[in-house]
């Protein structure tokens, strides 16, 4: 469980393990590690909060080493986050009968019956919380650069804010609002989406959801061709967040509908550099065979509904061979797009970075 080449993050634990968190490799010695900000970052994504999980973890991050005097040294960095709250009696159904839409089958079948399969085990979203712990590590490098990545519920249903362009993407979300609890810059759409979600969870169902990204200050040629390009990279990381189900950039989908002459994004002069047509209102190319343009990088991330919802569900009894009854207890996020912002946001951030090291681009 891998991600990145010169700036290297490895994730490890479970779900209802002791622990969870990541290995972090590749961060220049003397970069700032801001703890405050750290700890903020994880608090986006942490569950607890009304409209997401209520499983009630502190998600208080330790670093066990590679930082000195508040500088990473440049040797590993290893962060973990306790468990405290694990319930694993609401997965006692399990290995018998498989959830539907979860890893448990393929797991099972895979390690020949050794896995853990309290709350999916290594599977388990929770594993992601090392991504947004590791993001936060190299915020102050792309800081330091101009670069910047910026992700936000967007969708829930047919439910959609306004394009993240259009909104403030800097100021902090004021703690306890409706915008904080969803992580949606939009407050318009924000109290429709809480309320759209707190109707589907007392239906006893679950909610598909589109998280947008914006990359912002990446200057020319960032990147490298073919399958190490910026937005490979980019698909790579953004769809092994679990429940991601597909990915656009730019005019994405809408693509395949348009002609040339629609879809073609003109060069025009710019101040110090060539600018692309569009790039003020995102509508740009962000990247042009695997290298940034100058443009704003414009990703969406569509998630499924969450496969655990308390609605009964029919699938494969293992011991008796049928196909029975399962009600899935327990507690589940009704939508993965709140708590799946930051985890895009921290995985961009990761990414670029990596690209951005490699290329020889950034400072530490």
């Amino acid at each position: 469980m891998r991600l990145g080449d010169d700036l290297r993050v490895t994730l490890f634990g479970e779900s209802h393990g002791t622990c969870v968190g990541a290995l972090v490799e590749g961060i220049p010695p003397g970069t700032k590690i801001d703890l405050e900000a750290l700890s903020e970052d994880l608090n986006l994504r942490k569950p607890g909060r009304k409209g997401v999980s209520p499983r009630s973890e502190s998600d208080d991050c330790e670093i066990l080493s590679g930082v000195y005097q508040g500088k990473a040294t440049g040797w590993p960095i290893v962060l973990i986050a306790r468990n405290s709250n694990a319930r694993s009696s609401d997965y006692r159904f399990l290995p018998d009968h498989p959830r539907p839409g979860h890893a448990d089958m393929v797991e099972s079948i895979w390690s020949e019956g050794s896995f853990d399969p309290r709350g999916g085990g290594s599977q388990s979203a929770r594993l992601t919380l090392g991504l947004v712990a590791a993001g936060s590590q190299v915020r102050a490098i792309l800081n330091k650069s101009g670069w910047s990545c910026c992700a936000h519920l967007s969708r829930v249903g047919e439910i959609s804010a306004k394009p993240l362009m259009q909104l403030d993407r800097v100021k902090s979300l004021e703690e306890g609002s409706v915008m904080a609890k969803l992580n949606c810059r939009d407050p318009e759409a924000a109290i429709q989406m809480l309320d759209f979600i707190d109707q589907t969870r007392k239906e006893g169902d679950s909610l598909g959801s589109v998280v947008e990204l914006i990359i912002e200050g990446v200057p020319i040629g960032v990147g490298d061709p073919w399958f190490d390009g910026i937005e490979p990279s980019l698909s790579r990381g953004l769809m092994a967040i679990p429940g991601a189900r597909a990915i656009e950039f730019s005019d994405g989908v809408r693509s395949s509908e348009m002609r040339g002459s629609e879809s073609n994004d003109m060069w025009l002069p710019g101040e110090e550099s060539p600018i692309l047509e569009g790039a003020e209102t995102g509508e740009a190319d962000g990247a042009l065979g695997g290298r940034s343009t100058g443009a704003p990088i414009r990703v969406l991330v569509h998630f499924k509904p969450p496969s655990s919802f308390p609605r009964e569900q029919f699938t494969l009894h293992l011991p008796s061979n049928e196909r029975k009854e399962l009600r899935v207890g327990g507690r589940h996020d009704p939508v993965i797009g709140p708590r799946g912002a930051p985890v895009v946001e921290a995985v961009a951030m990761l990414v670029i970075c990596d690209l951005g090291i490699t290329g020889g681009h950034l400072e530490s």
